[in-house]
């Protein structure tokens, strides 16, 4: 009798550690799924516009962002802000040279013709001749023209950091 009881409570734990394992598993079948989101082919356009955006900013590449950058855009930095023009004649003259930026995490929600990208980036930049190490969340604002995605409003928000 006690054996049948010994292998009746092995069967169960068994049953149990099993059922247990199945559950965990889809858990994290079902968690990665979502970290690994799905983004469509207009969602990686905008990624890698943004991306392209950061490079021809780095080599003040000041032709290209004029056409990138919608004629009534704005830009929103900590010294204030102003629209494209400035925008473009600050990365000219070298007032701000946005040396590098290092992303961190990038995401795109399209809503109609206008899509938001946020970056978290460290942002290495030289203002005013010195050179400064940011973090940044930069919120890009797009509004689609014809079949170009035209950047409508650039503004950067400092994070903090522990220590600061």
């Amino acid at each position: 009798m006690q054996q049948i009881k010994t292998h009746n409570m092995r069967a169960i734990l068994l049953g149990l550690f099993f059922m247990t394992f199945a559950q965990l598993s889809s858990a994290q079948e079902k968690s990665s799924e979502v970290g690994n989101k799905k983004i469509s082919k207009a969602e990686q356009e905008l990624l890698d516009l943004s991306r392209e955006k950061w490079q021809w900013m780095s080599d003040k590449n000041v032709d290209k962002l004029a056409q990138f950058f919608h004629d009534k855009s704005v830009f929103v930095h900590m010294g204030g802000s102003w629209g494209k023009e400035q925008e473009v004649n600050v990365i000219k003259s070298g007032g701000i040279w946005y040396k590098k930026a290092d992303i961190q995490e990038a995401s795109v929600n399209i809503i109609g013709k206008t899509a938001i990208v946020l970056n978290k980036i460290i942002l290495l930049a030289v203002v005013g001749g010195n050179e400064v190490t940011n973090p940044f969340m930069v919120t890009e604002v797009y509004v689609k023209e014809g079949s170009e995605w035209k950047l409508g409003s650039l503004s950067f928000t400092k994070l903090i950091t522990p220590g600061q």
